[in-house]
């Protein structure tokens, strides 16, 4: 048996299958770098040299703290999508 055998860790080589996966976006127009986002979810999003905020990864697995922070967001700048579907995470669509 080789070492790569046992399950894979978070974004490594895990199969496609293994979870819902979201599309995150920062709209660097209306947000203030309030930081909360990098608060709540500090391996989702890092604010850069401008205070602006912006996800670590465009791609990542469904997150309870991405979402937190999508839904603190004082300005709602997070927009959160399903990167299968396109759907509406957060906002929700009316």
């Amino acid at each position: 048996m080789s070492g790569t055998d046992g399950p894979a860790g978070p974004g490594e080589g895990a199969p496609e299958e293994a979870g819902p996966r979201w599309h995150v976006e920062v709209d660097r127009g209306v947000c203030i770098g309030s930081g909360l986002c990098v608060a709540t979810a500090p391996g989702g999003f890092e604010l850069d040299a401008a205070r602006q905020s912006h996800p670590v990864r465009s791609e990542c697995a469904a997150s309870d703290d991405v979402l937190a922070a999508a839904e603190g967001c004082p300005v709602e700048a997070i927009s959160v999508t399903d990167a299968r579907t396109g759907e509406a995470v957060f906002p929700p669509e009316e």
